[in-house]
C-alpha cells in the first residue's frame, strides 16, 4: 500500500469517525475566523520580511537536483536507463497494484467479489512483461487520473462512502512527460513513470513519441507557467483537441515566442493571448504538437515565481475553498497534492505523497517533540514560519502565521474535531482547502493534532555535501 493512500485515508477515518453526531457542527461555527484572515495579504503583512528569498535561483536548482537524486518517489526522466529487467518492472507494478485484504464496495454497495478481483489481477498482464523492457515515452494531453489498477472501476471502503475512491492514486496534467514501462492485457492502460509518481494511466490520455522528442519538449524553454489555481486554453471550434484544455497550478507549456502577431492560431490572432505548444494525440496514438492560445487574462507567468513567504501565501490562498479531492480526484487536490502544486508553481519539486514529503532529506526537519510538555510544544509551534509543513499521520498542513496566541495553517482537509463552548466534542466537515488554527484541532477520538505531529519540514538551501 503506498504512503498517500494509507496515510490520507487514515486521516479521513480518524477525523470523521463514529461517536460525533453529524449535525453537531451545525450548532455553532467551528472556528472564530475574521474575514481578513481569509486573505493572503493579512498574513504577509504580519511578516517583517515577506519578500525575503527562501531560495535563490542557484539554490533552487540545487534543491531540485538533490531531491531527484535522493528521493526514490521522484523520477528524472532525462536520466532513465535504456532498459529495465522484467523483475524490476514486475516489482514496480506489484508494489502498487495489490488488493487490500479488507472488503471493497462498488458504487451500488455490492462487495467486490473474487471473480472481479481476479479480473483486475489478470489485466495487469504480469506474465506478458518481456525479459528486457525498453521504456516508451509520451506526453499527457489532458488532466488524467492515475489509478492503482488499470480500470475505471470506483471502489470504496464502506457501502455508504462514495467519496474516496480506493483505486484513485493521483492525477497528471497536460504537457507532463511520462515513461511507459508496461501495458495492460486489454491494451487500454499503461503503467507509467511520471516525474513524481508511478501508476496506471489510460492510453487515450497520452500521446507517444520518440524519447528524444518527448524529453526535448520537457526541456524546452521559455515556458508559460500556470500560477492560478487553473487556467484554460481558449475555446476553438477549429481544433477541439486544443480547446478549453484545463491546466492546473504549476503546469507549464513551451512558449512559441517567435509566432507572428499577424498569424492566426486556430482562427484567432494572438494579440491578447500567448501562444503555447500543446501536445495532442493523433488517431493512432502518436504525438502531435499544435499551437494553442492562453489568454493574457489568465493567471500565468513566463518565469517561476520568487520563492518567498509572500509568494507561498498568495499561491496557497488561490485554492481557498476548493473541494477536497482524494488522490486529486474531482479535478481538485488532496492535502499533499495541494502542497506540491503550490510549491511547484514556485519551481520547487516536492514528492507527491505525505509520507515521502515528511521523509524528504532535501527539506530541513524542524525540531518538535510531540511527547514534550504542552508549554514546550506550544513554544516550538510559536517559532514556526510561513511555508513550514506540519505532518501528522495522514495529513499535511502549511503554516501561514501566528495570531491571537495560535499557530494558523492552510490545508486541504476532509474534516476535523474541535470542542464547542460547552466543552463538547464536535466535528467540522471542512472537506476542502481551509484556514484554521492548529492548536484546537482534534482527531475523531478527541486527541489534539499537536500530540500526533510526526514531522515538521522547512524549505532551506541545500548544504554542501
Amino acid at each position: 500500500m503506498n504512503s498517500l493512500r494509507s496515510l490520507c485515508l487514515l486521516l479521513f477515518v480518524a477525523l470523521s469517525g463514529p461517536g460525533i453526531p453529524a449535525h453537531a457542527a451545525d450548532a455553532q461555527a467551528p472556528f472564530a475566523l475574521e474575514p481578513s484572515q481569509l486573505q493572503a495579504d493579512y498574513w504577509s503583512a504580519r511578516l517583517s520580511e515577506p519578500d525575503r528569498p527562501l531560495l535563490d535561483a542557484t539554490q533552487l536548482a540545487a534543491f531540485n537536483a538533490r531531491s531527484l537524486q535522493h528521493d526514490p518517489s521522484l523520477h528524472d526522466l532525462q536520466q532513465l536507463p535504456e532498459h529495465y529487467p522484467a523483475a524490476d518492472v514486475r516489482q514496480r507494478v506489484q508494489a502498487l497494484s495489490t488488493l487490500p485484504k479488507r472488503t471493497l464496495y462498488d458504487p451500488t454497495g455490492h462487495a467486490l467479489d473474487a471473480a472481479q478481483s481476479a479480473a483486475l489481477i489478470a489485466n495487469l498482464a504480469l506474465d506478458a512483461i518481456p525479459a528486457q523492457v525498453t521504456p516508451r515515452y509520451a506526453l499527457v494531453i489532458q488532466r488524467a487520473p492515475l489509478r492503482t489498477f488499470p480500470t475505471r472501476q470506483r471502489v470504496f471502503s464502506t457501502r455508504d462512502d462514495h467519496d474516496i475512491d480506493r483505486f484513485q492514486e493521483s492525477a497528471l496534467y497536460p504537457g507532463t512527460a511520462v515513461a511507459i514501462l508496461h501495458d495492460s492485457r486489454d491494451g487500454q492502460w499503461s503503467f507509467v513513470l511520471a516525474p513524481n509518481y508511478a501508476a496506471w494511466i489510460e492510453r487515450s490520455h497520452v500521446a507517444e513519441a520518440g524519447a528524444a522528442d518527448v524529453l526535448a519538449y520537457a526541456r524546452r524553454s521559455p515556458r508559460l507557467i500556470v500560477t492560478g489555481a487553473t487556467a484554460q486554453t481558449v475555446f476553438t471550434p477549429e481544433l477541439p483537441a486544443a480547446s478549453r484544455i484545463t491546466l492546473d497550478m504549476g503546469s507549464s507549456l513551451p512558449l512559441l515566442t517567435d509566432w507572428s502577431p499577424q498569424q492566426t492560431v486556430n482562427g484567432q490572432l494572438p494579440l491578447a493571448a500567448r501562444v503555447v505548444q500543446l501536445p495532442t494525440r493523433d488517431d493512432d496514438g502518436r504525438l502531435r504538437l499544435v499551437a494553442a492560445l492562453i489568454p493574457r487574462s489568465a493567471d500565468a507567468a513566463t518565469a517561476t515565481l520568487p520563492v518567498t513567504p509572500r509568494a507561498l501565501l498568495h499561491q496557497a490562498f488561490k485554492f481557498l475553498g476548493e473541494r477536497y479531492g482524494w488522490g486529486n480526484d474531482y479535478d481538485a487536490r488532496d492535502c499533499s497534492g495541494f502542497v506540491s502544486d503550490v510549491y511547484r508553481s514556485l519551481g520547487v519539486t516536492l514528492p507527491r505523497n505525505t509520507g515521502d514529503q515528511a521523509r524528504s532529506s532535501s527539506l530541513a526537519a524542524v525540531p518538535y517533540d510531540a511527547a514534550a510538555p504542552l508549554a514546550q510544544r506550544r513554544n516550538a509551534l510559536a517559532r514556526l514560519q510561513p511555508g513550514d509543513l506540519v505532518y501528522i499521520p495522514g495529513h499535511v498542513m502549511m503554516v501561514i502565521g501566528h495570531d491571537r496566541g495560535q499557530t494558523w495553517v492552510i490545508h486541504d482537509v476532509a474534516g476535523a474535531g474541535y470542542r464547542d463552548s460547552g466543552g463538547e466534542l464536535q466535528r467540522a466537515h471542512l472537506n476542502g482547502v481551509s484556514v484554521t488554527p492548529l492548536e484546537p484541532l482534534l482527531l475523531g477520538g478527541g486527541k489534539p493534532f499537536i500530540e500526533h505531529i510526526s514531522r515538521i519540514q522547512r524549505l532551506r538551501p541545500i548544504a554542501h555535501e
